[in-house]
């Protein structure tokens, strides 16, 4: 079955699980250390006005990564908090006494409240906002303080700044990749994308199955990421574009970001329509080389857990349909 007969989903890895968002409902599937798997289940509400903003190029793009990080950040939090729960497990066998008076305040204030849920989904908007802005504030400032005098020509000065971008991004994602949590969590997102590759393939999921595909998938996250990185230095070296000063740059290319994030996101979407094109798929490249980095083979196990979300996702989704 071709892809353009089936339904584009997506998805994000979160600690020892996998999330993947539906037309009608968002699945997380978590594996817990007695091997259970537990799902955080979430119908998807979007009002009218939102889904008619998805609909404008340029716009929806903003809109999306905005929805995407208020929703993800809450199951995210659902895989945190069964992290944290068995690794309290674990402590409690060998400190009982204080196992018992956290199990006592984890009593007095369970359960997710109205609250707390907006809380989550406003601190993940929030979280992704003021990482875009220091990501875009700081490449800026030092090649401004380190570089002033090397080039007379501004595009010379935006390229060398995408550079350092690129560098501290790669920097960090490797230093991250080697803590074993993220590597874990790296593990997952590769179990995400094969699952959704094996899908879109046409093929019944099942570990083996899964497993032979990639790891790499021209719609991911990661591929937004690198060309943020692009399409900023091409924005930025337009002539209308001019700065005198090292506020003026910072304030210019924080003015520009939902212009850049809005253009990132269109030029994902083309290079995935066109992974099938002989030489034009190469455009997508750069995001899977980022890939490399972001995800990490996974083991029979954790692609196990993102089939489970994966089809509880597809059969909550098929009877939202029929209702």
């Amino acid at each position: 079955m071709s892809q353009n007969s089936k339904s584009i989903y997506g998805g994000q890895a979160v600690i020892e699980g996998v999330m993947f968002a539906g037309k009608h409902v968002n699945v997380t599937a978590v594996r817990r250390k007695n091997d259970e798997i537990v799902f955080l289940e979430v119908p998807r509400t979007t009002r009218n006005w939102v889904q008619q903003l998805k609909k404008i190029p340029l716009v929806r793009g903003v809109v999306g990564i905005i929805e995407s990080s208020a929703k993800g950040s809450q199951h995210l939090n659902f895989s945190m908090e069964n992290y944290a729960e068995d690794e309290a497990a674990d402590e409690a066998a060998k400190n009982p006494e204080a196992a018992a008076k956290q199990a006592e305040k984890k009593k007095e204030g369970s359960g997710w409240s109205l609250s707390m849920l907006v809380g989550v989904a406003v601190a993940g908007v929030l979280s992704f906002v003021f990482g875009k802005l220091i990501f875009t504030a700081v490449p800026a400032a030092l090649e401004s303080l380190l570089f002033e005098n090397v080039f007379e020509n501004k595009v010379g000065h935006n390229l060398l700044e995408g550079l350092i971008k690129i560098i501290l991004l790669l920097s960090y994602l490797y230093l991250m990749s080697m803590t074993p949590i993220i590597k874990r969590l790296f593990q997952y997102h590769g179990a995400e994308h094969k699952v959704i590759t094996a899908y879109e393939a046409g093929e019944d999921l099942t570990v083996k199955n899964v497993q032979k595909h990639s790891r790499l998938h021209y719609r991911c996250g990661s591929s937004f990421i690198i060309f943020t990185v692009i399409v900023g230095v091409i924005i930025y070296s337009l002539p209308i574009f001019t700065w005198d000063t090292i506020w003026e740059r910072i304030y210019i290319r924080i003015l520009l970001l939902p212009l850049v994030l809005g253009i990132s996101y269109e030029v994902l979407r083309w290079t995935n329509a066109l992974r099938e094109t002989p030489v034009l798929r190469y455009f997508g490249y750069p995001g899977l080389w980022l890939q490399l980095l972001t995800t990490k083979e996974p083991k029979d196990d954790q692609v196990a857990v993102s089939i489970a979300s994966f089809n509880r996702m597809r059969e909550l989704d098929q009877q939202m349909t029929k209702n």
